[in-house]
């Protein structure tokens, strides 16, 4: 295991670990204490029921909370709950679906088995995180984990001033902008996020967008037309046009007769 250490202010300190397998929550407990030592486990539970039970009683500050366990899940353990006063780091096994939902949601998860490090900075991102932008947040993910609603997720987009809450069909395009990434909406909005485009065509890459430019992320379903002239480029339904690089048209016709 690699040896690191974090300088952490943490205000977060009362945490209850949620997991129906002991040697995970043995394997927290230990992590917990030894890279963030300012954290305070109050409690741990192994299941449903009695993880309702210990969050009534010991009101935690930050819980620990597997996503599947024998008696249910996270989330139904969360419907227990009409105001959720508390951050949650959501803990599970690798599958695509699910983290694909935390991952649109902005919400942390650690996968099983455990890394010290992305525990550590899990931990201090709850820390700074405000308790309502975590219920938008939150809101999100129970959407976007339903594997009925694979086609149109709900992403979370953070910039300094507000949140939005994005339907990706409400998406039209995106835009790199050095260190910074514009993204166009149906509404008309231009929402300035400081994330590279890479990071939103990994993201969105399999639910319809195309990198048709180094410089420009497109919603297939909003493409009006494609026009051959000066090398090339779509119109938008906002009328805007975007180039289309050379190594992309192809393939970009090729998507066409897939819609």
């Amino acid at each position: 295991m690699p040896i690191f250490r974090k300088k952490l202010s943490l205000k977060l300190s009362r945490t209850l670990i949620i997991d129906d397998e002991t040697h995970v929550r043995e394997t927290l407990k230990s992590l917990l204490k030894e890279y963030c030592p300012q954290v305070r486990i109050i409690g741990e539970a192994n299941s449903v029921a009695s993880g309702i039970k210990a969050i009534r009683e010991k009101s935690p500050e930050l819980v620990l909370l597997d996503i599947k366990m024998d008696d249910g899940t996270g989330f139904d353990l969360l419907e227990h709950f009409d105001n959720i006063t508390f951050k949650i780091i959501f803990i599970t096994a690798y599958e695509q679906h699910a983290v694909e939902a935390f991952r649109f949601s902005a919400v942390d998860y650690i996968l099983k088995p455990v890394n010290p490090e992305k525990l550590a900075d899990a931990v201090q991102r709850a820390e700074k995180l405000v308790q309502q932008t975590f219920i938008t947040q939150l809101d999100a993910l129970r959407e976007n984990i339903n594997p009925l609603n694979k086609k149109n997720k709900k992403i979370v987009i953070k910039t300094s001033g507000n949140i939005y809450l994005l339907n990706t069909r409400d998406i039209i395009h995106c835009e790199s902008d050095d260190c910074y990434t514009v993204i166009e909406t149906v509404q008309g909005e231009k929402i300035i996020v400081s994330k590279v485009l890479k990071e939103y065509d990994e993201l969105l890459s399999g639910f319809g967008f195309f990198r048709v430019h180094r410089s420009h992320l497109v919603n297939l379903q909003h493409i009006k037309r494609f026009e051959k002239q000066d090398g090339g480029y779509v119109v938008m339904t906002n009328n805007k046009k975007i180039p289309v690089s050379s190594r992309s048209r192809e393939r970009l016709l090729d998507l066409f007769e897939e819609i």
